[in-house]
């Protein structure tokens, strides 16, 4: 998104679940309301299901809601089943990655504390409609923001018990309680119930935004998101604050190097295209060498935003046969850039416009060049006429 934050707070003052957090993004970037809740309508909903952006009053705040209306058939809970409809939906690359990034860690989330496997998970109490298009909106909303880091502040632990498909549970869930280890939450605010949901936790998960302190910086852009339970003496809201750091020359960044010689090579093709997909990750390279006995290896190099190591860390072990890693931190320096998007004839293509010291430079995404353009002469009229409209815009403006 052009002239977007550059970090994003999540404050659960009530608590946070895939509604609020919808809600609460809308309401502190409203530009993004329309194309959001078009695809949430359009790839979430089937026909008998209405959704709209409402106002709320909850504990005294103004915040924005989200109301879904009508009935249809409920959707299969099956992990696979709920996976296949995601994947079949035609979304962007990019939104069905993190939306089907959320739904894994749900399905993990659940397979680990019921002791089966992933591909057996069924959802129960998330099994609904609203659920997929709440997914779908998370989704396309970290799509539009980019590179903004996020945090979240401490969470409210909740108390009492739940009903669920396998009966009365504590709160917070044991799924919920999984995907929130390494969270901060707060001293008891005496208010009772369940205050983060799965979906609200996976979510979070997702984003990696433990960490409690945000950088410094400028307030551009601020949202509330009201769930729909009242509580006593405290608003029931998400707050969101958007900040742009104040920009230090040679900004950190994490780089990990590690090597594979021990992994097919199909293997290692499908490991590093799973790493490029993982939150905090900004760039994965390989280089081909030779080891130790004369075994053909490969070397990777994989740059990643240093709050999110831990993470990244786990998912290389998780992904590769590597026995270990290469850590430092160096610094970067960027050329201020920005994401234009342009409409073609075959439908909108986005642009990275960059400033260099003697010209503005622009480069079409890849993928969408790709899903546009049929056939490589196809392709190239796709990828110059989206960047010549990219700058023309950019000097109107």
């Amino acid at each position: 998104m052009a002239d977007g934050p550059s970090s994003v707070v999540l404050d659960p003052i009530g608590g946070i679940s895939g509604d609020m957090f919808v809600a609460a993004m809308l309401d502190a970037f409203p530009e993004l309301a329309a194309p959001v809740l078009a695809l949430m309508r359009k790839e979430g909903l089937p026909s008998g299901i209405s959704l709209a952006l409402v106002k709320r009053v909850n504990g005294g705040i103004a915040a924005a809601g989200l109301d879904f209306g009508g009935s249809a058939n409920a959707p299969s809970g099956a992990y696979a089943e709920f996976r296949k409809r995601l994947e079949q939906a035609g979304l962007p690359t990019a939104v069905e990655k993190h939306a089907l990034g959320i739904l894994a860690l749900l399905a993990e989330a659940e397979a680990t504390v019921h002791a089966i496997p992933v591909e057996d998970v069924h959802f129960h109490e998330i099994a609904d409609w609203d659920t997929q298009a709440d997914i779908l909106g998370a989704a396309a909303i970290i799509d539009r923001l980019g590179e903004a880091r996020w945090y979240c502040r401490p969470l409210p632990l909740g108390s009492g018990t739940i009903e669920t498909a396998h009966g009365t549970l504590p709160v917070p869930a044991p799924a919920t309680a999984h995907l929130l280890r390494g969270f901060a939450f707060r001293a008891d605010d005496g208010v009772p119930g369940e205050r983060v949901t799965p979906t609200g936790a996976a979510i979070l998960r997702y984003l990696n935004a433990a960490g409690v302190d945000a950088p410094a910086g400028t307030l551009v852009a601020n949202g509330y998101g009201a769930g729909t339970r009242q509580f006593k003496g405290i608003p029931n809201v998400l707050r969101v604050l958007g900040l742009n750091s104040v920009a230090q020359p040679g900004e950190p960044i994490l780089v990990i190097e590690f090597e594979v010689d021990d992994q097919s090579p199909e293997e290692t093709a499908i490991a590093l295209d799973h790493l490029r997909a993982v939150v905090g990750v900004r760039d994965v390279a390989t280089f081909q060498g030779l080891g130790k006995k004369g075994r053909w290896l490969q070397s990777v190099r994989i740059l990643a935003d240093p709050w999110h190591s831990e993470a990244v860390a786990a998912a290389i072990f998780l992904e590769t046969t590597t026995l270990g890693l290469r850590l430092r931190e160096e610094k970067r320096l960027t050329l201020s850039r920005r994401e234009v998007i342009v409409d073609e004839e075959a439908g909108s293509v986005r642009v990275k416009v960059a400033d260099r010291p003697d010209r503005r430079t622009a480069k079409a995404e890849a993928d969408d060049v790709a899903v546009r353009g049929r056939g490589a002469r196809g392709r190239d009229t796709v990828r110059r006429s989206a960047v010549r409209r990219a700058l023309e815009h950019e000097e109107k403006s």
